[in-house]
């Protein structure tokens, strides 16, 4: 499955939501899809999608991430973290194998640099 274009959600729209099913379709909806889309893509039928927006069905954790994958927004989980009294500005994720390895090279290459303007003075 392609993810989605990274999206931010942001804690004010988070903490509007009054449960979770709000948070899916809020989910959904900061990515510009509309629920229909989501179901055609990803295999959910209207049903379910009603039944998780609705409360009445529990949503199982890889279909969860698969939604917010496709969405390119984790406003599910962030949702069910604002619920349970966290601080969403003083959450941040961890840095990516990839992240790291470009962070290392950024700073190897600025010490280069550094390196090389002082021996050119």
């Amino acid at each position: 499955m392609q993810l989605g274009i990274p999206v931010e959600v942001s804690p004010v729209e988070i903490s509007r939501e009054s449960s979770l099913g709000g948070a899916i379709g809020l989910c959904a909806k900061a990515a510009g899809l509309e629920p229909k889309q989501i179901q055609d893509k990803l295999k959910f039928d209207k049903a379910q999608w009603s039944r998780w927006e609705s409360g009445q069905e529990g949503v199982m954790w890889p279909k969860l991430i698969t939604l917010m994958d496709h969405c390119g927004n984790d406003a599910p989980l962030l949702w069910m973290n604002y619920a349970r009294g966290y601080d969403l500005a003083s959450l941040r994720k961890r840095e990516t194998e990839l992240q790291r390895q470009v962070r290392l090279l950024t700073e190897e290459n600025q010490a280069l640099r550094r390196v090389m303007l002082g021996a050119a003075a």
